[in-house]
């Protein structure tokens, strides 16, 4: 009977990090998605169980640079599955200096280090690996980049050779 009740509390233990995740990081994680999708900049997040409705709210609404740079608003929502982020809204990206808005997130094939983005005219193919940590973000309004930013931001990679010289 001790031993059942052991057992039983140990499962118990194993589930619940993935009942109630820490972080907005570690719940996009639990849900087949990178962790670096969302900024640093994150205030507070809540999940619909039911609806899987996820609705997050930045410090302040930022600029970040994955392959292009990136806008978030103050609150960031969408309907969270595993694997997918859909109806995204409060997120936009630059291409061809138009601001187009993310709508979907996908991972359809995690060993295949692919990320599928639905921006609406296109669908956008990225490596996972651009999203393995959370971005800075820089403060900033949609459409109205304060003067250095897109020179404040440098690639990842640009960081990763400099700092290996």
């Amino acid at each position: 009977m001790a031993s059942e009740s052991l057992l039983l509390l140990g499962c118990l233990a194993l589930l619940l990090p993935l009942a109630s995740p820490g972080s907005i990081h570690d719940l996009l994680r639990a849900h087949g998605l990178p962790p670096g999708l969302l900024p640093r900049a994150v205030e507070s997040f809540s999940l619909d169980p039911r609806s899987g409705l996820l609705e997050v709210h930045l410090d302040y609404p930022c600029y970040a640079r994955f392959d292009s740079l990136v806008f978030f608003d103050r609150v960031v929502r969408g309907n969270l599955s595993y694997g997918d982020l859909h109806g995204v809204v409060g997120v936009s990206q630059e291409e061809l200096f138009l601001w187009l808005p993310i709508r979907e997130i996908l991972v359809t094939d995690p060993s295949s280090g692919v990320i599928l983005f639905d921006i609406g005219v296109a669908h956008k193919q990225l490596s996972i690996s651009l999203f393995e940590y959370p971005p800075e973000c820089q403060p900033g309004r949609e459409g109205k980049i304060v003067p250095g930013i897109r020179e404040g931001f440098r690639g990842r990679e640009e960081k990763a050779l400099e700092e290996q010289r």
